[in-house]
This record gives C-alpha cells, structure tokens and sequence, in this order.
C-alpha cells in the first residue's frame, strides 16, 4: 500500500508514482549493459519481474495482457529480440550468486 506524501491528494500521488515507474523503465531500456541476473543478484528483481508486476496490476483491474505483451512494454521490444541484441551468458560468479540469492525464483 503507498502512503502518500503530506499534501498531495492521491490522484497527484498515482501520478507521480506512474512518471517514476516510466522514468525506471526508461533507465533500464538505456542500460541493456546491465543484465537481469545482475539486477537478481543485487536488488532482487529485474526486468521481468517488473513485466509480471504490470501484468499482475493490469489483471487485477480486469484487462488481459499476455506475458509477452508485458514484457514488450517494459523491454521497449519483443523480449526474444531484446534477448538475441543485450543477453549474454551469465558467468559462473553471476549463476552462483544467483542461487545464493534467488533459489525460489
């Protein structure tokens, strides 16, 4: 649940969250150096988890979205493209870590 900051209404508070989420999704799809394991590994969640997340927020008001679809939205691009242009093997170091971190994920 958010907690809206003193003085706005919560209209203005959705509003600000949504342009922190676009300016999040934008940073990411700038940053393709940065791989969704690493993102596990350090903050616990990449960018698919943010694609499961709108998914989840889009059912929950009743409009269907496929998982494709989502991750389209946030990968600015199919995922497979996303996947053949910035996804490289995650080294042993990252795979570690990972398992370490994230085993249910």
């Amino acid at each position: 649940m958010t907690t809206p900051a003193p003085n706005l209404d919560p209209q203005t508070t959705t509003e600000l969250e949504a342009a922190a989420f676009r300016s999040l999704v934008a940073h990411l799809r700038e940053r393709s150096d940065v791989q969704n394991i690493d993102l596990m590994n350090l903050a616990g969640f990449c960018r698919n988890c943010l694609s499961n997340w709108y998914r989840e927020a889009a059912e929950a008001r009743g409009i269907e979205i496929s998982k494709d679809a989502s991750r389209e939205i946030i990968y600015g691009m199919p995922y497979a493209e996303w996947q053949k242009r910035n996804q490289r093997e995650a080294t042993a170091e990252q795979k570690a870590a990972f398992a370490t971190n994230r085993p249910d994920h």
